[in-house]
C-alpha cells in the first residue's frame, strides 16, 4: 500500500466542498430512506441524471453520502412506524417497532444509528483490505472468466434475492436480453434497434432504472394512502455503551454484512437478514428476538450498514456491483467516464482513496444528521403519500430526461415501470434484472471474444483454472435447484446404512 499515494489522494478531496457534499447526500438519503417507498436505489437512480452537468468526484461524493445515509434512514420509519423506509431496514423492524411500542423509541433509535455507524467503519475497513487483494486476482482475468463471472453473478443474485430461484434466473436473463439491444461491441451490428437510430446506443441506464425502481414503488404508496400516527420522540441519548457491550455480535455481522456484500447483486436487505437470523440462532435469549430484542435489532443494523463497503468491493475491482444501489452507481460512475475495473488502479490511481475518504466523511455526517434529523423526519413521515409520490414522480421524469434531453428517455421511465409493476406482482425480484442489465454487455463481448481466440472451442471454458471453478458453482447451483444434491445425499446415507446393517447381520 503506496501511503504518498494516499495522502496525494486524501488532499485532493479534502476541502470545504467536498465535505459539505457528502453531508449533503448523507442528508438526502436519511430523508429518502426514512421515507417509505423511497429506496436508496431509487434516490441514487434520480440523483444521478441530476447531477449529469457535476464534476465527476463532486457527484461521487453526493451520491456516496446518499448511498451511507438511505441505509440508515430507512430504519428510522421502521422504528416509529413499523413500516421499513427501504428494503435493508426489513429486519430492522422486528425489534424496532417493539422497542418503540414500549416507549423506548429513543433508545432504539439511537442504538440503530450507533450500529449503523459502526458497521459501516467495519465494511470500510474491509473495502480497504481487500480492494487490492481482489485487484491482483482481476488481472488474471480474461475473457472466458469475465463471462463466467457475469453469470455466476446473476445467477447467484437469482438464487439469494427471491424465494425462487428459478424467478431470479428467469429475471436475470431477461435483463441480459434487454443489455443486447443497441450496437454490439466487436462488430459494431445493430440488433433489436427496429430501424431506430436513438436505440443504436442501447438502452440509457438511468431512465431504465428510475422506471423500473420508481413506477412500481409510486404505484404501491399510492394504494396505501392511510393516516400515519408516529411515535412520540423525546430526548437523545448515546447509544454506544449498549452496543460496544456487544462488540463480538457487532463484529460478526459486520464481517456477514461484509461478506454478503462481496456477492454480486444481492444487497443490504439480505445482508440484514442473513445477520438478524445468526443472531437469533447464536443468542441465548433467542425468544426474546421479534419482542423488542436489543441484539436483533444491533445484528440488523450493523450487517445492512457493513455492506456498504462490501458491495463496493466488486464494483470497484471486477466492475460488478454487489448490491442494487452499487448497480446504479455503476451507471453513474460510467456516465462521469469513470470505468470500475482491474484497469482503475492504473487510470485513475487516486480515485479509490477519494472514494474510501467520501465513505470516512459520510459516516460521521450520518451520525450528526441522525443526531439532529431525528425529530424533524418524525414529523416528515405523517405527510400522506399522495402529497409526496406526485413530487417523486415528477423528479423521476425530471432527471430521466435531463441525461440526453429527449422523449425517448420519459417513455423508457414509463415502459420500464408498467415492466417492474407487473414484475413484482408476479414475485420476480428485481435485483437479477438490474445486475443482468449491467453485466449483459460484458457477458456477451467476452462470450464472443472467447470463442474468437479459440476458434469457436468450448474448451477454453474447462481447460483455465478460474473458469473451471466457476464453471463448478454454475453447475452447483442448477444442481441444488432441481434438487440433485439433496437426492445424492439421501443415496449416499441410505447407502451407508445398508452397509452398516450389512456389518451388524455379519456379526
Amino acid at each position: 500500500m503506496n501511503i504518498d499515494l494516499i495522502f496525494q489522494a486524501i488532499q485532493q478531496v479534502l476541502s470545504f466542498n467536498f465535505i459539505i457534499l457528502v453531508f449533503l447526500g448523507s442528508l438526502i438519503g436519511v430523508i429518502v430512506g426514512a421515507l417509505p417507498g423511497l429506496t436508496t436505489t431509487m434516490g441514487i437512480a434520480i440523483l444521478t441524471g441530476i447531477t449529469y452537468k457535476f464534476e465527476g468526484l463532486n457527484a461521487i461524493a453526493l451520491l456516496l453520502g446518499l448511498y451511507i445515509g438511505g441505509t440508515y434512514g430507512g430504519s428510522i420509519s421502521a422504528i416509529l412506524l413499523g413500516i421499513p423506509g427501504t428494503g435493508a431496514a426489513a429486519a430492522t423492524t422486528l425489534d424496532g417497532f417493539p422497542l418503540a411500542k414500549q416507549g423506548k423509541a429513543v433508545k432504539a433509535i439511537t442504538i440503530a444509528r450507533e450500529a449503523s455507524f459502526i458497521g459501516t467503519l467495519i465494511g470500510i475497513l474491509c473495502l480497504t483490505v481487500f480492494i487490492r487483494i481482489l485487484f491482483k486476482f482481476a488481472l488474471q482475468f480474461t475473457s472466458p472468466e469475465y463471462f463466467l463471472l457475469a453469470i455466476t453473478g446473476v445467477m447467484l443474485s437469482g438464487s439469494v434475492t427471491s424465494e425462487s430461484a428459478v424467478k431470479g434466473w428467469i429475471a436475470g436473463i431477461f435483463g441480459l436480453i434487454i443489455s443486447l439491444i443497441g450496437v454490439e461491441e466487436l462488430y459494431c451490428y445493430p440488433r433489436f434497434t427496429f430501424g431506430s437510430v436513438e436505440l443504436y446506443s442501447g438502452l440509457p441506464f438511468i431512465p431504465l432504472m428510475i422506471g423500473f425502481f420508481g413506477i412500481p414503488q409510486y404505484i404501491d404508496n399510492l394504494k396505501s394512502d392511510v393516516d400515519i400516527t408516529v411515535q412520540e420522540i423525546k430526548g437523545f441519548g448515546l447509544g454506544f455503551k449498549e452496543v460496544l457491550s456487544r462488540l463480538p455480535l457487532v463484529i460478526r455481522s459486520g464481517l456477514l454484512g461484509t461478506g454478503v456484500g462481496l456477492i454480486p447483486g444481492v444487497g443490504e436487505d439480505v445482508a440484514a437478514w442473513v445477520s438478524y437470523e445468526t443472531a437469533k440462532k447464536t443468542s441465548k435469549h433467542s425468544e426474546d428476538f421479534g419482542k423488542g430484542s436489543i441484539d436483533g435489532l444491533i445484528a440488523a443494523e450493523t450487517a445492512n450498514n457493513a455492506c456498504i463497503g462490501g458491495a463496493l468491493v466488486p464494483l470497484l475491482s471486477l466492475g460488478i456491483p454487489g448490491s442494487p444501489p452499487a448497480a446504479v452507481l455503476l451507471g453513474a460512475l460510467m456516465l462521469h467516464n469513470i470505468r470500475p475495473g482491474p484497469m482503475l488502479q492504473f487510470e485513475a490511481p487516486y480515485l479509490i482513496y477519494q472514494i474510501i475518504f467520501f465513505l470516512l466523511v459520510g459516516t460521521f455526517a450520518l451520525l450528526a444528521i441522525g443526531l439532529v434529523m431525528a425529530r424533524p423526519l418524525s414529523k416528515i413521515l405523517e405527510i400522506k403519500p399522495s402529497i409526496v409520490m406526485p413530487i417523486v414522480a415528477s423528479l423521476c421524469v425530471i432527471g430521466s430526461y435531463a441525461l440526453d434531453v429527449r422523449m425517448l428517455d420519459i417513455w423508457l421511465v414509463f415502459i420500464f415501470g408498467v415492466i417492474g409493476y407487473i414484475l413484482s406482482i408476479l414475485k420476480f425480484p428485481p435485483a437479477p434484472f438490474v445486475l443482468g442489465v449491467i453485466l449483459g454487455p460484458l457477458a456477451d463481448s467476452n462470450l464472443r471474444r472467447a470463442l474468437t481466440v479459440s476458434s469457436g472451442s468450448l474448451s477454453i471454458f474447462i481447460t483455465r483454472p478460474v473458469s473451471l471453478f466457476l464453471l463448478f458453482i454454475i453447475l452447483l447451483m442448477v444442481l441444488n435447484q432441481f434438487g440433485i444434491i439433496s437426492k445424492i445425499k439421501d443415496l449416499k446415507l441410505s447407502i451407508i446404512n445398508k452397509r452398516k446393517e450389512g456389518k451388524k447381520s455379519v456379526k
